[in-house]
C-alpha cells in the first residue's frame, strides 16, 4: 500500500519550483526521486498532475503518493553486524571500514543494507525505495562509524525531518593534515556537484546547497591534527570536502587529499549520534569507540 503525504504551500512559496518546496519540507525525497514521482503522476497539485518545472503559487495543496517499494533486487546476506541499540522502530549500527552502505555500481554484494534484509527480513522502512531500504542517512565506505537505520516509515519520516531541522546529533573525529592556526573553526560554505568530475563534491555556488561543519581541534601532532567536527548540515562527502577547502584534507583521503601509506581511505570515524527517538519522544545518543586503525594511526603521529 503506498503511502500519501499532504504539503500546504503558504503565500511565501510563490515562485518556487515544486521539485524544490517538496525537497526542502519531505527531507528523505531527493530531487531527483521527486522528478521522477512528478513524471509517474504521483505528486499532484490540488488533485491535478503537474508537470516538474510547475511554479507553485501559493495556498495549494500537494499532494506527495509515494508507491509500495518495488521488489527488492539486493539479497539478504548473512554478514556479521555491530548492532549498538535495536528496537522496533530503529537500529544503530557501528559500521566498519571498508563497507558500503547501499548497493551502487561495482558493489551490489557485501553491503550494509545486504546485512540489514538478512537481520531485518521486512522491517525496514521503504521510503527510500528498494536499494536503500531503512536508510534515513549513511557514511561513506571508507569511514567507520555509527548510523541510524528506520524499521518502518513513521520512524524514517521522524528521524529525516531532524536531520533537516538539524537537531540530529552526528559528531565525528578525524586525523587532517597541517597545522590549525585556529584551535576551533566553523567551515560555512555551499557544497555542489563538481563540474568536471561527476563523482566528485566541491565548495561551489553553483547549483549547490548550504553546507556548514563546525570543528575543534583535540590534539596537534606536528604536521597532522587529531579534530572533532559536528555537522550542522549533511551534504555528500561533506567533512571531506569542507576540510580540503581549508586546506586540511583528511589523512588517507585520496580523493581530497593524498593516499597514506598504511591506511585504506580516510582517517575518519563517524563517533557520536544523538536523536529523540520517534516513538518515545526521549532523546538517545550513543557513542562509539575509535576503531583500532585510527588508534594505530594516532599511535604513530605520538612517536613522530
Amino acid at each position: 500500500m503506498s503511502d500519501m503525504l499532504k504539503l500546504v504551500c503558504g503565500a511565501e512559496t510563490a515562485g518556487t519550483r515544486i521539485d524544490k518546496y517538496i525537497s526542502d519540507n519531505i527531507a528523505e525525497l531527493t530531487r531527483s526521486a521527486i522528478q521522477g514521482l512528478i513524471s509517474e503522476e504521483l505528486v499532484r497539485v490540488d488533485g491535478k498532475s503537474v508537470s516538474k518545472n510547475y511554479k507553485i503559487r501559493g495556498g495549494e495543496t500537494i499532494e506527495v503518493e509515494i508507491p509500495e517499494p518495488e521488489p527488492m533486487d539486493a539479497v539478504p546476506e548473512d554478514i556479521p553486524l555491530d548492532i549498538v541499540f535495536e528496537d522496533s522502530d530503529l537500529l544503530v549500527v557501528n559500521k566498519v571500514k571498508g563497507m558500503v552502505v547501499h548497493p551502487a555500481h561495482g558493489n551490489y554484494t557485501g553491503t550494509l543494507v545486504n546485512a540489514l534484509l538478512h537481520h531485518c527480513g521486512d522491517s525496514l522502512s521503504g521510503i527510500n525505495g528498494v536499494i536503500r531500504p531503512g536508510i534515513v542517512h549513511r557514511i561513506d565506505k571508507d569511514t567507520s562509524g555509527l548510523l541510524i537505520v528506520a524499521k518502518n516509515d513513521a520512524a524514517h519520516l521522524h528521524l529525516a525531518q531532524q536531520i533537516k531541522e538539524h537537531s540530529f546529533t552526528r559528531e565525528y573525529e578525524a586525523v587532517a593534515c597541517g597545522y590549525f592556526k585556529e584551535p576551533e573553526g566553523t567551515v560555512d560554505a555551499p557544497i555542489g556537484r563538481h563540474k568536471t568530475d561527476r563523482k566528485k563534491m566541491c565548495v561551489t555556488n553553483e547549483n549547490s546547497r548550504n553546507a556548514v561543519t563546525h570543528y575543534i581541534v583535540i590534539k596537534q601532532y606536528g604536521g597532522y591534527a587529531h579534530v572533532r567536527l559536528r555537522l550542522e548540515t549533511g551534504r555528500t562527502h561533506q567533512i571531506r570536502v569542507h576540510l580540503s577547502y581549508i586546506g586540511h584534507p583528511v589523512l588517507g583521503d585520496g580523493v581530497y587529499g593524498k593516499p597514506f601509506k598504511g591506511i585504506e581511505g580516510q582517517c575518519l570515524h563517524a563517533r557520536k549520534i544523538g536523536f529523540i527517538h520517534p516513538s518515545t519522544g526521549e532523546y538517545m545518543e550513543f557513542t562509539s569507540d575509535l576503531p583500532e586503525y585510527f588508534v594505530s594511526v594516532l599511535n604513530k603521529l605520538e612517536k613522530m
